[in-house]
């Protein structure tokens, strides 16, 4: 992998993270643009103990544009994108309507392919592996920051997620506190260490591997399964099996396996309702371990969870009362059921 490092017209960091050693990144960004201006501020909440972000700038981002308008394709034709090369292989940059940003954090877009017209599931296992040593880097660089206590890469995809741009694609936060998911983790963790002496992450993989009615897809150094309170119609975790905290800790097995296992889940979640429907919408979620701020942070389990709000052909799963209300989730497929239709789909 070669990395290149530049700026965009307005100060904004890019990265071309590279196959070949011999690629030269020179393009130069000719727009003339203003320094970014955000809003972005951290507000406390009291009574849950959580935090929002508040980015009113935000309400200018670029909403749906023509795909001969996309701010991710190269830049060719006499037309300038956020990416001033006419082509590439992997993209990062600083997002120009962060949610957050200054004190407030980092956000970056990642980009996959230069081909619009793409999805991750289109990649090769060489791209899908250069993706991961992005994710991998950008985790090292960002951990690094001051006061970034958390870095999640994430993936959203269709327009039923709310994705606002079509070209593959996804984001890094880099967040100045523990976000509230990995907090009850972290309290569910120390628990069940409390109670057992064990590894609350170890035994959920033990169980679920000894069950097997939920398991999707095996590998020497991955696993991946539908668990057993799946909050999603189709849910699907993805562990390694030698549990590290984050992507940096993933051994050599553990990294050239990946794009393989991982293209396969996409691949069947895109085979889910049948022939002819259009591209199963989805959210892919990299869970990492906080930095330094809990005494159970070493405890933690890197995983990925990929799930989507399509419960059937033609029908989301819309967050109503109980889920948007209280946080109670109800689950119209049960996960023994998704995992066998997800077993069904695989690849001959």
């Amino acid at each position: 992998m070669k990395k290149t490092s530049t700026r965009l017209a307005d100060g904004r960091e890019l990265l071309y993270y590279d196959s070949r050693d011999d690629a030269v990144r020179d393009a130069v960004d000719p727009r003339p643009l203003d320094p970014v201006a955000t809003t972005a501020q951290i507000r406390h909440d009291p009574l849950l103990g959580d935090r929002v972000a508040v980015a009113s700038h935000r309400q200018a981002r670029t909403y749906h544009p023509p795909a001969d308008e996309c701010p991710l394709c190269p830049s060719r034709d006499g037309r300038h994108s956020e990416i001033p090369a006419a082509a590439y292989d992997v993209a990062v940059f600083e997002n120009r309507f962060p949610s957050l940003a200054g004190d407030a954090g980092r956000c970056e877009v990642v980009c996959f392919t230069s081909d619009h017209d793409a999805s991750f599931a289109d990649l090769t296992e060489e791209r899908a592996g250069l993706v991961l040593e992005a994710w991998t880097d950008r985790t090292a660089e960002l951990a690094g920051l001051p006061g970034v206590r958390q870095v999640f890469c994430f993936e959203n995809r269709g327009a039923e997620i709310g994705v606002t741009l079509g070209h593959p694609h996804g984001q890094i936060y880099a967040y100045p506190f523990v976000t509230p998911r990995t907090d009850l983790m972290l309290r569910s963790v120390a628990a069940h260490l409390a109670r057992t002496g064990r590894n609350l992450f170890d035994d959920v993989v033990a169980r679920e591997c000894a069950e097997g009615a939920r398991v999707v897809l095996e590998g020497e150094h991955w696993v991946a399964f539908v668990p057993y309170a799946a909050h999603w119609p189709y849910e699907v975790h993805l562990y390694p099996r030698r549990r590290v905290r984050d992507l940096r800790e993933l051994d050599d097995g553990a990294r050239t396996e990946f794009p393989r296992l991982y293209l396969e889940l996409l691949r069947r979640f895109d085979r889910i309702f049948g022939p002819g429907e259009p591209p199963t919408p989805y959210i892919s979620a990299w869970h990492q371990a906080p930095f330094g701020l809990s005494d159970f942070a070493p405890e933690f389990a890197l995983h990925l969870e990929l799930f989507t709000v399509r419960r059937t052909s033609g029908k989301l799963k819309f967050l109503a009362g109980s889920e948007s209300g209280m946080n109670v989730f109800i689950n119209d497929v049960p996960p023994e059921t998704a995992a066998a239709r997800l077993r069904e789909v695989a690849s001959e």
